[in-house]
């Protein structure tokens, strides 16, 4: 065969599609064949092998002890799943400092190496850059070196929060206690020596709930509900799994705490800026006397302003708080109802959402931070 004749032979198609097809199509059937498994008959606690229905969430708000007992203040503050993903995102945003971007900041090349590592540094840069040009835009040249290092930094904590969270370890693995309320949960089914948690209810077996009503009676005791069985039984037929990792932006303290830290450093800001008399945005009595009317409308106005700095509290925690939770819930939903190839077009969804989240916060951040450098009497610089 000519080279001209090679060039235009129609490609053959990959092997790796077929096996991609393949695990799809036998995902879908397990997962279905699964679901119709009735396991009613069989007694808690005895092995099964097979494939198990995913597990509904429980729609929990709070954080909840990473590993259960594990405190960092015996008694009263644990270290929780969605610090435990914080801290993760910490040590990798350090590794990628230092690994990567210092060496070739260091290395005063105009062009840094190639390769992965080079690659990263390019898309890191042209972040930096993007996000420089922003905060010049917004702040000027004067306050956009001070302002750049805090929107910035929100920028890629929040970032990396976000995609962390979508990696498959996060709400997949943990240790396991009573659900919440008395419904019926999921029981645990032992494969060897692991335990997992089966995604159809839990079954009441009549033995194990008549020994229960016995051990009541004999102790001359009311009989309680049939809930009770679900409190007492073993193993665990009761249970949900509490993950030990869970996406930090799913926190309201990390949000709130992100939000109080921003509307913090927009009053630095406002007082390196213009001095103390910053604070006559929120108390304006300067005209009250002179121009009693109208002083009187600013004075109005100086208490709004007011309340919106508390309103900035709330709308920064919030939107970001639910918008990154309502994403994480659709993804377990669509996880537990459909298989294998639907939930990865919602997490590329969820890909983008994350970095959106991530740019709208920085960027209020910067607006607020920018109009607090500015008089609001009009005579700034």
């Amino acid at each position: 065969m000519s080279g001209h004749d090679h060039a235009h032979a129609p490609r053959r198609a990959g092997f790796w599609r077929w096996i991609w097809l393949a695990a799809m199509i036998g995902a879908a059937v397990l997962a279905f064949y699964a679901r119709g498994i009735s396991v009613e008959a069989v007694p808690l606690g005895q092995t099964i092998w097979g494939v198990f229905a995913p597990v509904p969430p429980a729609v929990i708000l709070p954080s909840e002890p990473a590993w259960a007992g594990l405190y960092l203040i015996p008694g009263l503050v644990p270290f929780t799943n969605t610090m435990a993903s914080a801290t993760i995102v910490l040590v990798l945003i350090a590794l990628f400092i230092f690994l990567v971007v210092q060496p070739a900041v260091r290395g005063n090349d105009l062009v840094p190496p190639s390769g992965f590592g080079g690659g990263l540094y390019h898309l890191f840069e042209m972040g930096v850059e993007w996000l420089w040009n922003t905060a010049e835009a917004a702040a000027g040249h004067k306050w956009a070196p001070r302002i750049f290092p805090f929107t910035a930094t929100i920028f890629l904590l929040v970032l990396f929060i976000n995609l962390f969270g979508l990696v498959p370890i996060h709400e997949t693995w943990g240790y396991t206690k009573r659900a919440h309320g008395t419904i019926p949960g999921y029981q645990m089914i032992a494969v060897g020596p692991a335990q997992f948690i089966d995604g159809r209810s839990a079954s009441e077996p009549d033995e194990e709930l008549h020994a229960i009503e016995e051990k009541y009676a004999a102790a001359g005791e009311e009989i309680p509900s049939k809930a009770l069985y679900y409190h007492e039984a073993a193993p665990c037929p009761h249970c949900e799994v509490v993950p030990t990792l869970r996406r930090a932006s799913t926190d309201l303290s990390f949000t709130l705490a992100l939000a109080l830290i921003t509307v913090i450093m927009v009053q630095v800001f406002g007082v390196w800026s213009l001095g103390i008399g910053y604070f006559t945005k929120f108390f304006n009595l300067s005209t009250i006397i002179d121009k009693p009317f109208f002083g009187v409308i600013d004075f109005i106005v100086s208490l709004i302003e007011l309340i919106s700095e508390f309103a900035k509290i709330l709308s920064l925690t919030l939107r970001l708080f639910g918008n990154m939770f309502a994403g994480g819930l659709l993804l377990t939903i669509i996880g537990s109802l459909t298989v294998f190839f639907v939930p990865g077009l919602f997490v590329g969804l969820e890909i983008a959402i994350g970095a959106i989240q991530a740019y709208v916060f920085s960027a209020l951040a910067l607006t607020f931070m920018s109009q607090a450098t500015v008089s609001h009497h009009g005579d700034g610089h």
